[in-house]
């Protein structure tokens, strides 16, 4: 019976890597629910079905952000400092209003403007990289100094000083590590971008000022949450999604030139990855779905983007851009940039040009590969081989030595991420920022 025991032990060890995360994700999801309770109608789901997520979302009715919600604490959690200044968090009323606005303006670039950001910022970050040999990179890290610089850009109109883009970076990147549980915040990295804000704001040379009424720290806090967190962070993320995908699909790399399939290659890695998971919305009166559900006012209603995805005629995992030569984006239940009615993402307009001109930039210098696990959450940030014009690619022996060791990340990963997940979900509880918040007397 030792041998069976010994050869079981081993067995179980080796194999480690293919069942370790699924058990892990398996147990925080149930430490999650017992922790923050089974809050929120699923949508769609066996209450509200997809062909009625579109219109329950833009429902005026749909218009609660956090107050009401218990999830809003964690979100507030991860936010923080300021997240009562985030605009995704703002309750509807002349406060989002004034900040909805002031966002719109910023963002309201034309797009050969919006081009010549996104190429000539990542054009300079290219420009770090081995020119004569294959470089390991995690695309997310690539990435994100990129979009550091372009929001600045638009942000402060100059180019940043030095200093600036390392700053916003050390900030997003502990934004989306803790999001992801990869990591715990970090305040003091938080903490030198607010008090760098505010003091462009208090000394007069940030062009982007809130309304009267809105204090310097208030602002600094918007500015960090709106575009050096969120915008930051979800650029990233998206080029670090389309990069790999292509890594992963060299017989779906579009000609670099070609405007056109670019724009396929971006939308169909948003279909499969879309960057958004759930977004949750608070009833404010009641919405009547069909002759037979409706929807009492003061209902957490969680919007799942991949769910809603995988319906309608485009409902399938596959990467496929040319897919969007048969399938029109109308009829798809694609909605990478959110409901235009309710809070879309309000660099829809600007995004997609950027993202074309990043893409076409990195394929212009380089052929990519890479075997790793290609999740939506992204954990692992993306290891990917970049490969200079003329050099060899990595051959089919180094990328299945980067698969497993891959898969062994992913497995130590997934303990990481059960503990400090589990201690931010239970801290979260126990600051209660959005409900301490709105259990304040406000104006």
């Amino acid at each position: 019976m030792t041998w069976i025991a010994a050869a079981v032990a081993a067995v179980a060890v080796s194999t480690v890597p293919w069942w370790l995360p699924t058990v892990v994700v398996g147990l925080r999801e149930w430490i999650f629910r017992r922790v923050n309770g089974a809050e929120g109608i699923a949508i769609p789901g066996p209450l509200v079905g997809a062909e009625h997520f579109e219109r329950v979302y833009a429902d005026p009715a749909a218009d609660g952000r956090s107050r009401g919600a218990g999830l809003s604490d964690l979100f507030w959690y991860w936010l923080a400092p300021g997240p009562q200044m985030h605009q995704e968090h703002l309750e509807p009323g002349e406060r989002y209003r004034l900040v909805a606005r002031t966002t719109r303006q910023v963002l309201a670039v034309p797009h050969a403007r919006s081009d010549d950001l996104a190429t000539r910022a990542t054009r300079r970050r290219l420009d770090t990289l081995p020119a004569a040999r294959t470089s390991h990179v995690r695309l997310r890290d690539l990435m994100m100094p990129i979009w550091a610089e372009v929001y600045y850009e638009l942000v402060f109109a100059e180019r940043p000083p030095p200093g600036a883009v390392e700053l916003i970076v050390a900030n997003a990147d502990d934004v989306v590590s803790a999001l992801k549980a990869t990591a715990l915040r970090h305040m003091d990295r938080r903490d030198r971008l607010t008090r760098y804000l505010r003091g462009r704001v208090e000394d007069g040379t940030c062009p982007v000022v809130l309304p009267a009424g809105f204090s310097a720290q208030e602002t600094a806090w918007y500015l960090q949450g709106a575009f050096f967190n969120t915008a930051v962070v979800q650029m990233s993320e998206a080029m670090a999604h389309i990069l790999l995908s292509l890594a992963q699909h060299p017989g779906a790399v579009p000609d670099p030139d070609d405007d056109a399939a670019l724009d396929r290659a971006v939308d169909e890695t948003l279909r499969v990855h879309p960057l958004f998971g759930i977004a949750h919305r608070i009833t404010s009166a009641p919405i009547v779905v069909d002759d037979r559900v409706t929807l009492p006012a003061g209902s957490v209603l969680l919007f799942n983007y991949l769910a809603f995805q995988r319906t309608g005629p485009a409902a399938d995992d596959a990467f496929d851009p040319d897919r969007w030569l048969r399938v029109a984006r109308r009829d798809a239940h694609f909605i990478p940039y959110g409901i235009v009615a309710n809070r879309a993402c309000p660099a829809r307009g600007a995004a997609p040009v950027m993202l074309r001109a990043a893409t076409r930039e990195v394929l212009r210098r380089y052929a990519l590969r890479s075997a790793v696990a290609h999740t939506r959450s992204l954990p692992s940030r993306g290891p990917a081989y970049l490969t200079p014009a003329g050099a060899p690619v990595p051959g089919r022996l180094r990328l299945a030595a980067q698969a497993l060791r891959d898969r062994w990340a992913g497995a130590g990963r997934s303990v990481v991420q059960l503990v400090l997940g589990t201690y931010m979900v239970f801290d979260a509880r126990r600051a209660r920022l959005c409900s301490a918040f709105f259990e304040e007397v406000r104006p």
